[in-house]
């Protein structure tokens, strides 16, 4: 990357910690007066207008700023990029059932993707007002404090968090449960994938398994995990970015036994 590019790059992580904050303020006050409908895409799907309003809102202030740049978003269709421009990869609100049912257990996931790698990576928890942010080769921060992966070195002392998603299946997800539990780690799910990823960043968890993960779930939390000293798989691998894959994020000294675990086709130690 040129000196030029890197400059541009370290610009794309201003504005996303930023606008993060800005739309994070914005699901904030919705959650707490409760002025929106709740609907469902499927089941346990959950989809509230907020989704909508806040991706737009996101949308608009990076086309304003980076208008070459291409979006991809959870809640519209995808924009690609123009000449020289990356893409950047949106989910508004992540966690939305938590959102929808009133527990403060949700964020704003925005990442920057250049040349098949993830650059930029922002989860704001405006519940707590946490901000982790991700700088590739810059390691990865908690409000401005260096964070690192825990020091974990057995999953029986560890705390996994399992992904659920109706697309893997329900004898899928149990079986993928069994197996992690059985390594004596404890299992978890917490309803939002890109804050369970962060907190593996930020050593307050020691591992993330889903079947299957859209981008927009976990570019940012890839990154954050990565620039945390921590091991993650090759998500965009094939079709990642637009198809989604499986995903193992975790502390590097459980690395290869939650790979065992997980026993993920194509994932390898």
């Amino acid at each position: 990357m040129t000196e030029a590019a890197s400059a541009l790059m370290d610009m794309r992580l201003l504005a996303a910690q930023a606008i993060a904050r800005e739309a994070g303020a914005m699901a904030r006050r919705r959650f707490l007066d409760r002025s929106f409908a709740v609907k469902f895409k499927g089941p346990q799907d959950y989809l509230t207008e907020v989704d909508g309003e806040t991706e737009a809102f996101i949308a608009e202030r990076l086309t304003k700023v980076f208008p070459t740049d291409g979006f991809i978003g959870e809640e519209s269709q995808a924009r690609p990029a123009g000449a020289g421009g990356a893409v950047w990869v949106v989910d508004p609100i992540d966690g939305t059932a938590n959102f929808a049912r009133g527990v403060p257990h949700f964020c704003v996931s925005i990442a920057c993707v250049d040349d098949d790698r993830v650059e930029v990576g922002v989860i704001y928890n405006p519940m707590l007002d946490e901000l982790f942010a991700a700088r590739r080769g810059g390691g990865a921060r908690l409000n401005g404090a260096p964070i690192s992966a825990s020091n974990a070195s057995s999953l029986a002392k560890c705390s996994v968090e399992v992904g659920w998603n109706s697309r893997a299946g329900f004898a899928q997800y149990v079986d993928l449960l069994r197996r992690v539990a059985s390594t004596g780690a404890s299992p978890s799910r917490t309803g939002s994938g890109a804050l369970a990823i962060a907190y593996v960043a930020a050593g307050r968890s020691d591992g993330f398994v889903e079947h299957h993960i859209n981008a927009w779930d976990c570019l940012a939390g890839i990154l954050l995990v990565s620039e945390a000293g921590g091991y993650v798989s090759d998500f965009l691998k094939g079709d990642g970015l637009t198809r989604g894959n499986p995903l193992i994020a975790s502390a590097p000294g459980v690395k290869d036994a939650l790979i065992a675990a997980a026993a993920f086709e194509g994932v390898a130690a």
